[in-house]
């Protein structure tokens, strides 16, 4: 594959059609890990030749999701580089200058037929119920071609092509796949079949990652390749992305959805290439989470599985949940205030102090981003940053007889943890202290009706983390204020 020590150059060539899902970013991946394990060239191109399929805005999307997942080019748009341009469109007089090599070696010529004609050619193949194929009415004579009908490509020889591919190894497909397709269109553009062909010669392409759709027109591919006396590069046919059933490839219909969608919801890039890579790939080790820096490292191509590879959005999270920990404090701290609320942050106690102290207790309780605002339309995180409001009854449950005076006991008890938590001096005011200090008063007491008690002083919540993160995480003034404020009600 790197014959003479030829330079390393991939490319991902998306059409600007709709938004990018994650089939089509796998594919860029691959071919971004490949060039950057050999320190080679990875490029952006854009096939921009269908016309009718394009979708105004979807160029900024394809650079933007790259972006976000810090798939970088070295080559392409707005960056330009030794073959620019890299939009196709912008192109068209190459594709002209190479059809005419074609058509001087007298395999290409102009299409010389009307539709209709066509048409009829069709249901006379379909009434003898076979292929309709083009190359079985080819004129004997090839009119000048002026560029107002399509150009058709003149197959060179109907023979049965072999290949290696890089992952399915050696692969083959007869005189069935071969035909005169076109070249270029009645309006100038050249087709996929060409155009890309062309591209990858320009710009030196050593590897194609491709899906596996296009293994039944590599004998096209390979018959222009022949005709122009060129070499083709190397091929890597990449697994199916399979619905999370297992059982059909993805799509739409299937939860495929714009990669830009997982950025919104709150995946990490680092967790969505880490995922991504997995999907076909395996380095053959029990480790499954990588920096984009150890992907590299241990990416080959000849590692890539031949089975398809299911979508499972459970195993993603956990992958999310692994680099959220990967990231510093502060980086921890900065993702949760960008999924907070902002009717959190127009709490009366919410200060960049307390949103520290509590950065650890969200990040141990979600997987996504977007979990935080579930968490805060669910309340599980207002008495963060206000004091909560609490019901007798709740506040009373942990007292078994209720015939006796269980507000007094509550007080007695509230009254003892005020005095036992006062003692801590400030400097020593940690989970770990609160904890020492209570415990064996719980114990005696009861720790339900102590430590659950609380918990629920502080949360105003019966579920909640433990009443000695709480406590680390309001602080010592707030923790006293909150139980002193619960006895004057009790009083």
């Amino acid at each position: 594959m790197n014959q003479n020590n030829q330079k390393i150059v991939t490319r991902f060539a998306p059409s600007p059609t709709g938004f990018m899902h994650v089939g089509g970013i796998r594919t860029a991946l691959y071919a971004y890990l490949w060039a950057r394990k050999n320190n080679g060239t990875f490029i952006l191109r854009i096939e921009d030749t269908d016309k009718e399929r394009e979708v105004v805005g979807s160029l900024a999307h394809i650079m933007e999701s790259l972006e976000w997942l810090g798939i970088s080019w070295d080559e392409g748009p707005e960056i330009g580089g030794p073959n620019s341009p890299y939009i196709q469109s912008e192109r068209l007089k190459l594709y002209r200058d190479y059809a005419q090599i074609l058509i001087d070696k007298g395999y290409a010529y102009p299409d010389p037929y009307k539709e209709e004609e066509l048409e009829k050619f069709r249901k006379e193949a379909e009434e003898k119920k076979q292929p309709f194929l083009f190359r079985n009415h080819r004129p004997e004579k090839f009119d000048v071609w002026d560029g107002t009908k399509p150009l058709r490509f003149c197959t060179p020889e109907i023979k049965r092509y072999s290949w290696n591919d890089l992952v399915y190894g050696d692969l083959s497909a007869g005189e069935e796949a071969l035909d005169d397709f076109i070249l270029i269109k009645s309006d100038g553009y050249p087709t996929y079949n060409f155009a890309h062909i062309v591209d990858d010669i320009e710009m030196g392409v050593t590897l194609v990652t491709r899906a596996q759709e296009f293994i039944a027109s590599t004998p096209k591919f390979l018959s222009v390749y022949e005709a122009l006396g060129i070499m083709p590069p190397a091929f890597a046919t990449l697994p199916p992305i399979m619905a999370s059933d297992g059982k059909k490839k993805l799509g739409k219909r299937d939860g495929a959805k714009d990669i830009l969608e997982y950025r919104k919801e709150g995946y990490l890039p680092s967790a969505m290439v880490n995922f991504l890579a997995f999907l076909g790939w395996n380095p053959g080790t029990e480790k499954e989470i990588f920096t984009k820096e150890e992907l590299i490292q241990a990416f080959d191509i000849k590692k890539i599985g031949h089975s398809g590879a299911q979508l499972n959005e459970e195993k993603l999270l956990w992958v999310n949940r692994e680099h959220l920990k990967l990231l510093s404090y502060e980086e921890q701290e900065e993702y949760i205030i960008n999924y907070l609320p902002e009717r959190l942050k127009s709490l009366p106690l919410y200060s960049t102090e307390i949103l520290h102290n509590i950065t650890p207790i969200i990040i141990e309780r979600i997987s996504v981003g977007k979990d935080i605002v579930v968490m805060a339309e669910n309340g599980e995180l207002d008495y963060f940053f206000q004091i909560p409001t609490l019901n007798l009854e709740i506040l009373t449950s942990q007292v078994k007889n209720k015939e006796e005076n269980f507000k007094l006991v509550i007080k007695n008890v509230l009254e003892k943890v005020v005095t036992i938590l006062d003692s801590i001096e400030d400097k020593l005011w940690t989970k770990e202290k609160v904890k020492e200090s209570l415990w064996d008063y719980a114990t005696e007491t009861g720790r339900g009706l102590v430590l659950w008690t609380m918990r629920y002083i502080l949360s105003g919540l019966e579920k909640s983390p433990d009443p000695f993160v709480l406590s680390e995480a309001l602080g010592k003034e707030q923790t006293l204020l909150r139980i002193k404020q619960t006895l004057k009600m009790l009083d």
